[in-house]
Formats: C-alpha cells, structure tokens, sequence
C-alpha cells in the first residue's frame, strides 16, 4: 500500500498522485451492562470488508475507546488492541486504509461511550438519562459538564493530569499501529465538547434565535428540543425559516465568543500536547484535527493551525470536520435540508482555506434507508466532490451494504490522480462522470478510477484499460498524457 501525506491542501501517495477517499466509519462503542459498557467485540467479518472494496470503499475510520483500552489507570488492554490490529489486517488485505479515531458521546462510558469510570470526575453531579435523545446531555447535564470540564482543566488522578493519561493512552496506542501499511492517521478525539461553557453555548443560541423565532413568549429551552424530537409538524414547517443562511447565523452568533474561547484557550494547548505526545513515538502518519462540537452546527472553528511548542510547525496536518442536519436522530430525519447543511460545510471550507490542509469530512449522512433522504444524500457528495473532500459516512450497521444509501455512496470517483486535479464529479442525472486533472513529470503511476459498474463508453487523452479484479472491483486505469487531461465515463 501507498504511504499516504499532505501535501498543500491535498492528499498524496509516494508516487506524486492525488488520492481521494470514499470511506465509512467503523465503531463499536460497547455493548451495554446497565450503565457500563463492558462488551467491545463487534460482529465485524472479513466479508464485511470484501463488500465494501467492491463498494469503492477505500477508507475507514476505525473507532477506538479509551475505557476499552485503559479500564484501569495506566493498566492497558492489550487484547482489545490486538483485536483491533485484526481488523486493521482485514482493511489491509482488501487494500483499505484507515485512521484511528478515538471516539467519544457525552465524554464518559457511563454515559455513552468514551473516558472509563476512573476519569470521569462528576463533582457529585448525577446522569439523568435522556428523555428522548441522546445529544441531551451535552445541553443539560450537569454531570456531563463537570467531567469534561475536569478534563480540559487536566484534573489529577493518581497524581498524574486527566489530559496527561490520555496522551500516555495515545502513546500506547500509536506504538502499536506505528508501522502498520494501512494506517494514514490520528484523529485525537470526536467531537471535543465543551462541558459547561457547551450548556452556556446551547442555551445561548436558543434564547438567541430559536425561541425567538418559533415562538411567542418566554419559552424554556427544552421545548424547541421537544418538538425537532417528536416531529411536531408546525414546527417542522417553521424549521424551514433556517434554511435562509442570515437566519441561520442569527441563531448561531450569540454562542461564537464563547466557542472561540474554548477552541483558543482549552482545546488548543490539549491537541498541541496531544499531537506532541503521538510524536514522541513516530514521525509517520496524518495528525487529525476536529473541531469543537458547536462548530458541525456552524458556529466558525477558531482553533489555530498546529504548531507546537517547540515553534515547530506541523505539516502533516488534515482537517476533519462533521454535519448533520439539525432533524438528524429524530422522527424528522426524512426532512433535512440542504440549504442547511450547506451552509455548516460552507463554513467547514472556511476553516480548511484559513488553515490550508485537506480535508476528510469524517461524519456526515446518518440516514434511515427507506426514507426520502437520497436526494440529501447525493447533494452532499456533489458537495464534497466539489472541493475535493475526502468523505467517511456515518456509520457502517449490519445490512447497511445492501440498502440503496451504500448504491448511492458508491458512485464513480477518482482514488488516484497522477497530476492536479482540477475538478471531478459524477452527473447523476445524464450518467456521466467527468475528470479534469494536469499531469506533469513529478507525477509517478497510473491514474485510477473506480467504477461501480462496466461503462458504457469512455473518452480519456491518454492509453486507458479498464480492468475488473477476482472480487468484481471495476478500475479504469488511465495513462495520463503532460499537461491537461480529461477523463469522461458514460452510463
């Protein structure tokens, strides 16, 4: 397999060539004992992985918990470790990359998944569970709050700072993958959440917009929630009034300042000293940045470029932000929109400019099969497409491989470009997929391009031969000519 790098705002291999990835997240957060998780062992298969290779999936991002891995303070469970090595050899074998994300909902196993009890510091406070979705407690629980609020102020356990483990783990960790072909990166944490300048955030942009917008009167916070949860047809239709992006901005503005405080103030100097620890063990691999968990409803991420502390500055760098509409995980899932959603990944490319990295949107999607979301779902690859985003869907089930969702994720797209790309997409509705692309000297190999199904006719300026594998992976394989280049295929 390709060592694969940044290079500006892109992905390359060893040979010079552009790589975009179409992947799909993998992540088992535990089976549940009442409020522990004690089971991580998924039901993954190698056949799992075969289908998705003849899907053109070529990346993962393979979830990792930390109570998993260190259920007691500086005690490793290296037999998870291994069983995740297991799974990064089928990847492997199929010629699938990955990245390790370190996966985490409402900071603690207790709650969801993520910190094992050991560090979760609650100050006394008690979980409630939800009512009716999970994301509740990120806005009201106390509990929530004040453990991760013990992570970002590095609270001691054992004499030894929350944020210090959780480097160590980090450490243990990368050893073990370090040298593994597959792997391309770290992403250091889901979703890093605030704790209680997160519930101050929420209640900000609700008395900022939401309840001025909906309703009449004083409304308490929870009722804006109540009625997305229950699909409240009155408000689904005054939902809509947030597709207008000014509105949007309306509602998301009065919490900015205190996003920004924490992305320059708390979870800087943790992903500065994160990344620093990953580097103590190896020079190899992508460090993976996301932004807070506010800046995937489009608040602005404020974050600074990687830089350490050292004055050394990180260039192998990647960007990996999240979206979903605000209906996802309800009833109301069958009506996400897309001038939302737009509107977050429009924001997203902001922050990719101002840093100047590549991008893998690491969550997006989370649809029921059977609805009426295939429209969204293709807009947002149209999307990605673009601005040349890399892409994991969210998330790999059971029968996920056999619902129209994963046809529709399967489409045609470039997996390695030798030369520039310029643009690429895939015409849907006339069934063409067009590739523009300048090819020079520096650029190494063949350019390859997945195709879900034999073509009907194919114009490139170069030799080309399309070949299909012994599992039914089709890959036209262009020979690139200097200078510009075109590539169309017609269904």
């Amino acid at each position: 397999m390709n060592t694969i790098s940044v290079n500006k705002m892109s992905l390359v291999d060893e040979l010079g060539r552009e790589r975009i990835f179409n992947g799909i997240n993998m992540v088992h957060k535990g089976g549940k004992d009442g409020a522990v998780h004690k089971d991580y062992k998924p039901d993954w298969t190698e056949e799992t992985f075969a289908s998705f290779k003849k899907l053109g999936i070529n990346i993962v991002r393979l979830g990792l918990i930390w109570d998993a891995i260190e259920p007691e303070c500086g005690k490793y469970d290296d037999d998870y470790l291994d069983m995740m090595i297991s799974y990064a050899e089928m990847c492997e074998k199929y010629g699938i990359y990955y990245y390790l994300d370190m996966h985490q909902d409402l900071y603690s196993a207790y709650y969801a998944d993520g910190a094992p009890g050991w560090a979760t510091i609650t100050d006394s406070y008690k979980y409630k569970e939800p009512k009716f979705i999970w994301a509740e407690g990120y806005f009201f629980s106390k509990a929530v709050h004040r453990a991760c609020d013990n992570f970002w102020n590095n609270t001691p356990v054992n004499g030894r700072g929350l944020q210090d483990h959780y480097c160590d783990m980090w450490k243990h960790v990368v050893e073990k993958f370090k040298d593994r072909p597959g792997l391309i990166g770290f992403d250091v944490m889901n979703e890093p959440y605030p704790g209680t300048d997160g519930g101050k955030a929420f209640r900000q942009i609700v008395k900022g917009g939401i309840g001025t917008i909906f309703f009449s009167g004083k409304v308490k916070r929870i009722k804006a929630l109540k009625n997305i949860i229950k699909g409240d047809d009155k408000f689904t239709s005054a939902l809509a009034v947030l597709d207008d992006r000014s509105v949007m901005k309306s509602v998301t503005k009065p919490a900015e300042s205190t996003i920004r405080q924490f992305d320059v103030k708390k979870y800087y100097p943790f992903f500065q000293k994160c990344a620093a620890a990953i580097r103590e063990v190896t020079d190899k691999g992508i460090i993976i940045m996301e932004n807070c968990y506010y800046s995937n409803l489009g608040i602005p991420c404020t974050t600074p470029r990687l830089v350490y502390k050292n004055g050394g500055r990180e260039e192998n760098l990647m960007f990996a932000p999240h979206a979903y509409d605000l209906t996802v995980d309800t009833p109301m899932t069958n009506t996400a929109s897309n001038a939302r959603v737009d509107g977050i990944f429009d924001q997203h490319r902001h922050t990719q400019l101002r840093l100047g990295v590549p991008v893998i949107v690491g969550e997006w999607g989370g649809m029921v099969d059977g609805s009426e979301e295939y429209p969204h779902l293709e807009h947002l690859l149209e999307k990605f497409d673009a601005n040349k985003w890399s892409q994991t869907y969210w998330a790999y089930y059971s029968g996920l491989m056999d619902t129209k969702i994963m046809k529709i994720i399967a489409r045609p797209y470039p997996q390695a470009v030798s030369g520039e790309i310029k643009s690429y997409g895939f015409d849907r509705k006339n069934k063409i997929f067009t590739l523009k692309y300048t090819h020079s000297g520096l650029n190494k190999g063949m350019t390859e391009i997945f195709l879900p199904e034999e073509p009907a006719k194919i114009e490139a300026d170069g030799k080309y031969e399309v070949k299909t594998d012994d599992r039914g992976v089709i890959t036209l394989y262009v020979e690139p000519v200097d200078g510009e280049n075109t590539v169309k295929v017609f269904y």
